[in-house]
């Protein structure tokens, strides 16, 4: 049974991409944000990238634009909500409210065509929030509508990224009999010095060198005192405490509390997983970013790299924040192709 997907809300389309990789066509990603359209739709095509706002789309004008019809077995919906409101990352819970409950819009979709699978990729959030969250409602939805569904918390590191990057992931299906999430395997190899170190094509660079090429090998720049900062920070995996005691450089809020978010200002480890690459990842005060023997923030590229997107994949946007968040913001390729594969032979016993 060859598959075919619809990636709602794809931004840069990190999960469009490993599913194609599994073998999956994809139709087609849907986004909000224009932003998104040219990284898209560069490394995705022939998937085309739509630009809608799925609060006011409707089901049937979807069918129109991509000719697909009503409960169709090989068609799998993605929806890959915007996390933050769910996350236990401190973001701006007003900006991130009306993104909260998209997963009610792609109910609408999923309640229109019946698909015959489904795959949700968000942030533990959802369903540890149970109080709060929609995930309940969603599952007696499915329940209603002849789905069975499995689910759990994964960390992507056991999928091939090299990231403890815990994730919720829902698959569910009304054409398999039974269902199960993609088996995890540990990978002790999956750590950063495997992904960026000189060899892999990542030379040494200051703190704001930029790269014009589509490489994109380009570091934030840093303050005076962010520069001192990180000078005094051991190597391959220090903290913020190796200069606690400087008048000059001890941030106020920690001064006689060291011991909480101790990974702020602080640096990767060469021989572990990196830490969940976010969409501030570039920057050394956002978390531990820092790189582990250069003077600065990872990367543009390594953060995409870290997010195992390949060093071929090209994004475009108006800045450098926006980029990061693109990068940080995607379904790490490696974990959509390990899910794409799952469906790919669950579809085939079918």
């Amino acid at each position: 049974m060859p598959l075919r997907a619809i990636d709602f809300f794809c931004g840069a389309g990190g999960m469009s991409y490993g599913l194609a990789e599994a073998g999956i066509t994809v139709l087609a990603g849907i986004d909000c944000d224009e932003t998104c359209r040219k990284t898209y739709e560069l490394n995705n095509s022939p998937a085309q990238f739509l630009c809608e706002d799925v609060t006011k789309l409707q089901p049937e004008e979807l069918g129109r634009q991509l000719s697909i019809k009503q409960n169709d077995d090989e068609l799998v919906f993605v929806g890959c909500t915007p996390c933050q409101f769910w996350s236990k990352i401190n973001t701006d819970r007003n900006k991130s409210q009306a993104s909260a409950f998209l997963l009610r819009e792609f109910e609408r979709f999923v309640d229109w065509f019946r698909p015959g699978f489904i795959i949700i990729e968000n942030v533990p959030g959802l369903i540890s929030k149970k109080t709060h969250s929609i995930l309940p409602q969603f599952e007696k939805f499915l329940k209603s509508r002849k789905y069975i569904h499995a689910q759990g918390i994964i960390n992507a590191n056991h999928y091939g990224v090299p990231q403890n990057r815990k994730r919720y992931l829902l698959l569910a299906t009304r054409v398999a009999k039974t269902i199960k999430l993609p088996r995890a395997y540990r990978n002790t190899g999956l750590i950063v010095e495997k992904f960026i170190r000189a060899k892999y094509g990542f030379k040494p660079i200051r703190a704001g060198t930029k790269d014009c090429t589509p490489f994109m090998h380009t570091a934030a720049g840093l303050s005076k005192n962010n520069l001192q900062r990180i000078k005094k920070t051991p190597k391959d995996g220090g903290d913020r405490c190796s200069w606690k005691d400087d008048p000059t450089l001890q941030i106020n809020a920690y001064r006689g509390n060291d011991d909480i978010f101790r990974d702020v200002y602080a640096r990767m480890y060469w021989k572990r997983p990196a830490p969940t690459i976010t969409t501030r990842f570039n920057s050394f005060s956002n978390g531990r970013f820092g790189h582990p023997t250069q003077s600065r923030a990872i990367s543009l590229r390594e953060g995409a790299t870290l997010q195992t997107f390949p060093k071929s994949y090209r994004f475009e946007a108006p800045n450098e924040h926006t980029i990061a968040r693109q990068i940080g913001n995607a379904v790490p390729p490696a974990l959509a192709k390990r899910i794409g594969t799952h469906l790919v032979r669950m579809a085939r016993d079918v």
